[in-house]
């Protein structure tokens, strides 16, 4: 389409340039994107905060976050200012890649620049440093959010509650949890998960019971994601029966059983491990195909 425009006589503008070049991103192929940023310049236009923001985007996709950084100078150089957006891309991108130092560094370049910090960019921070075992810092992050009356949203609390069970709070998790309707919000399917599998971790099977039939009761239909979580790690734990009920769970819902799942119950049931002996509490249809015929 875009080659039939040139070929009828016309001149592509920046926009056009600019969705070439974010199909091309789309599919991975940078590279490509590239070329087209060089034919944009040899057409005499110049790239726009858009055009960067797809070229950053497309980069931190494929982990070429080194790639992304210079492009994100370059781009500081060619008098285009960075905007929310642009970090957000480039501070996920290197808490993505582990490199947490960097991502803090530019989060207070951000910060001091007097660009504007909403609750999306502080979510990226506040994930990316409890993900890289910086869960400390996230916390007070977040107590300087409250302090400040930033408006905070599920994600936020979602992200803390997780948090907090990394850093052995057990009381504080359950307190944000209550803190989430306190204040208007609804629990969402990612809440309902990080409270289940923590619960699990912690050996509390009842509160995670508990916590399924306060999902359903407030309409919160749990996924396939939520419950291949839940299975796997009820039988991380050892919990068989209750992995059994979870199992059946899926398939009432007519909902899928993921590839890792099975993969984890066939490596837990069919060696000689101490989970080999209960094999037959599972459903028939997840037994090891020798333990099904030998019933």
């Amino acid at each position: 389409m875009f080659d039939f425009i040139v070929g009828i006589g016309q001149r592509p503008d920046v926009i056009m340039y600019n969705s070439l070049m974010d199909g091309y991103c789309l599919v991975g192929k940078v590279e490509e994107a590239l070329r087209v940023l060089d034919a944009m310049k040899s057409a005499g236009l110049q790239p726009t905060a858009v055009t960067y923001g797809i070229l950053l985007n497309g980069y931190c996709k494929i982990g070429r976050i080194a790639a992304g950084l210079s492009l994100f100078m370059e781009m500081s150089l060619s008098g285009v200012k960075p905007t929310t957006i642009m970090y957000n891309i480039i501070l996920d991108g290197l808490f993505r890649s582990g490199r947490t130092d960097s991502a803090k560094e530019k989060f207070r370049t951000m910060s001091e620049s007097g660009i504007p910090v909403g609750i999306d960019t502080y979510n990226i921070v506040l994930s990316g440093l409890c993900k890289n075992n910086c869960a400390g810092e996230a916390i007070e992050l977040f107590k300087k959010l409250r302090a400040m009356n930033v408006k905070i949203d599920v994600k936020t609390l979602t992200i803390m509650i997780s948090a907090m069970f990394k850093s052995r709070r057990i009381e504080e998790a359950k307190e944000l949890f209550a803190t989430i309707s306190a204040i208007g919000l609804v629990p969402s399917v990612v809440t309902y998960s990080v409270m289940m599998t923590n619960f699990i971790k912690e050996g509390s099977l009842a509160e995670t019971d508990d916590m399924f039939l306060a999902m359903e009761k407030a309409s919160c239909a749990p996924d396939s994601i939520l419950l291949n979580q839940v299975v796997r790690a009820l039988l991380e734990k050892g919990a068989v029966v209750k992995a059994a009920t979870y199992l059946a769970k899926l398939d009432a819902k007519q909902l899928s059983v993921e590839a890792s799942t099975i993969s984890l119950i066939v490596s837990l049931f069919s060696g000689e491990g101490k989970l080999r002996e209960h094999v037959e509490l599972l459903p028939v249809k997840y037994q090891p195909p020798e333990s099904s015929t030998d019933n």
